[in-house]
């Protein structure tokens, strides 16, 4: 959640849907003074390997509404959203973020796992699809990393 967190506050911040990288690397670095430059390079790339930026060729665009994420007070995130994440945790994110509990959302997966006989992640996908969350950006991942296609 960090990380959709730390995506969403240069565009809060300069009221902006698009971004040039630059500007976006600014706001992190300079402004926020989150992350040193190559590090906020590095948080674009992490972010659209996710899917929560698209890159084109004006610059960045989130794929959520930035207004809808609130940037507590004294927020700083830590350097783990630097690391690219595999589709198991990007669901299991997305599922505490939604309210559900970390260790009951692992055990149910495990079970649907051993159910269904499947991955890791395409189990963490059906779970997250049968309790309503919308991880179509993660089920592309899931997919890739079932094939070892990058």
């Amino acid at each position: 959640m960090s990380l959709r967190v730390a995506v969403a506050a240069p565009f809060r911040q300069r009221g902006k849907d698009e971004l040039a990288e630059n500007e976006f690397v600014v706001a992190l670095s300079l402004d926020r003074d989150w992350f040193s430059p190559d590090q906020a390079k590095r948080l674009v790339d992490v972010a659209t390997g996710e899917g929560l930026l698209e890159r084109d060729d004006d610059g960045l665009r989130p794929t959520f509404d930035p207004g809808q994420v609130t940037v507590p007070e004294g927020f700083v995130p830590d350097e783990d959203v630097l690391r690219s994440r595999s589709a198991f945790e990007q669901v299991l994110d997305d599922l505490v973020a939604d309210g559900h509990e970390k260790h009951e959302a692992v055990g149910e997966i495990n079970q649907l796992q051993g159910e269904l006989a499947v991955t890791i992640e395409a189990a963490a996908v059906v779970y997250a699809r049968r309790n309503g969350l919308d991880v179509s950006a993660v089920r592309e991942k899931a997919v890739s990393e079932l094939t070892g296609a990058e």
